[in-house]
């Protein structure tokens, strides 16, 4: 959970009370120590399962990007350069002071609309914990977009965790922090857009077809399977056709 070094309660409410950029902008200099940050365990694992499936990428593209914690990776998996992305030029000043290597460069932008110049020059795209962060109805902006900055056959890649039943204590967690999101945003602006049950499979999958991708899901058997048998956390691969 939070440490000692990470945001104060107080921090957190002025986050919470700003835009998503401002709101990282302030976050950034604490993030990684907050429970928001990828964690490690779930970095490797999407990175052994790539590697054993599909080798070696030329270059790699992590669409909010954040501090940086997927950017190792990406170097160990591409040969070429690594651009990470992401809307907060504070996040990114932090992936910057961490990843100086000359083959790593950082790009400002939103994901909603990524630059003309990231077009068609990827081999590989990953995402990490930053769905939440998009309705619905942007999924195919959001989609397009990375559909446009791989190369043809290039992978997008990214994690999604299985459902979760209404049974468990963490739906209603999920559930809950869901509708006081939506509240907030009725009553107070600038929005803050961070929802944790807005990203299913089905609907996920559907975009992405419709966006060019053809899609297939790979167990991450690291986190192990429910009761049913179905693993609790899945890598998404859409191939660029």
């Amino acid at each position: 959970m939070f440490t000692s070094q990470g945001p104060s309660v107080r921090e957190l409410a002025v986050q919470g009370l700003s835009s998503i950029e401002r709101g990282y902008d302030l976050l950034a200099p604490k993030f990684d120590r907050t429970p928001f940050r990828t964690p490690d365990r779930m970095l490797d694992a999407v990175e052994e399962t790539l590697a054993q499936r599909e080798g070696t990428f030329g270059a790699g593209l992590d669409v909010c990007c954040g501090t940086g914690a997927a950017i190792g990776m990406l170097h160990r998996l591409c040969r070429d350069r690594v651009t990470g992305v992401d809307l907060s030029a504070g996040m990114l000043a932090e992936a910057r002071r961490a990843h100086p290597d000359e083959r790593v460069d950082f790009v400002r932008a939103d994901a909603r609309a990524l630059p003309p110049a990231l077009g068609d020059a990827y081999d590989l795209a990953v995402s990490f914990g930053a769905f939440g962060h998009f309705l619905p109805a942007e999924r195919p902006a959001l989609f397009s977009g990375v559909h446009r900055a791989l190369r043809p056959g290039g992978v997008f890649a990214f994690p999604i965790g299985a459902p979760i039943p209404p049974s468990s204590p963490v739906w209603w967690a999920a559930a809950g922090f869901d509708a006081a999101m939506r509240v907030r945003n009725a009553v107070w602006r600038p929005s803050f857009v961070m929802y944790y049950r807005t990203f299913p499979l089905s609907g996920v999958r559907r975009d992405l077809e419709a966006a060019g991708f053809t899609v297939e899901t790979v167990p991450l058997d690291h986190f192990g399977r429910q009761d049913g048998g179905a693993p609790r956390w899945r890598l998404v691969l859409a191939r660029r056709t």
